[in-house]
């Protein structure tokens, strides 16, 4: 169980601190929720406790995994599909699973194929939703601005 102030990340959304346990009655069932702000885009979210590691909540990397981030963004890209339905469902299950270093080849992928071959409107949208996905995390656990991170993601693909 995680508590105030924990720095975690909520697939699909990004991190975020948890600011508040809060019990709340929804469709008339009362549950105790992690209510989460993500600071990439200012929003919150509230998670029912019950299902937190369900939902794949978990903790922002360390230093480390930084680190791994890193050098997961300079590496080559890996095989992908030809079949923009494929490589697109491959890629949402790649962010759906939470795990940060998938979403770091999400974003790998797809800018160095949209520096070859272009992207789809679809793809182009994944892209913006991985990179801030992305940054958020970065932001947490570097404790940098959202610019300087970003400007640290650019780099990567320098």
């Amino acid at each position: 169980m995680f508590k105030i102030g924990d720095k975690v990340v909520y697939p699909m959304h990004g991190a975020g601190i948890i600011e508040s346990i809060e019990e709340k009655e929804v469709l008339g069932e009362k549950r105790q929720y992690y209510i989460l702000r993500l600071p990439v885009g200012d929003m919150k979210v509230m998670i029912p406790i019950s299902n937190g590691g369900g939902v794949g909540l978990r903790e922002v990397i360390d230093w480390e995994g930084v680190q791994r981030v890193f050098h997961i963004l300079r590496e080559q890209s890996s095989a992908m599909s030809p079949n923009w339905n494929r490589r697109y469902r491959a890629n949402l299950e790649k962010m759906k699973s939470g795990n940060i270093y998938e979403v770091a080849e999400v974003v790998r992928n797809l800018i160095k194929r949209d520096r070859e071959k272009g992207l789809s409107s679809g793809e182009r949208k994944m892209l913006e939703n991985a990179r801030k996905i992305l940054i958020s995390e970065l932001v947490l656990a570097t404790e940098l601005e959202e610019e300087k991170a970003q400007s640290l993601l650019d780099g990567a693909f320098a």
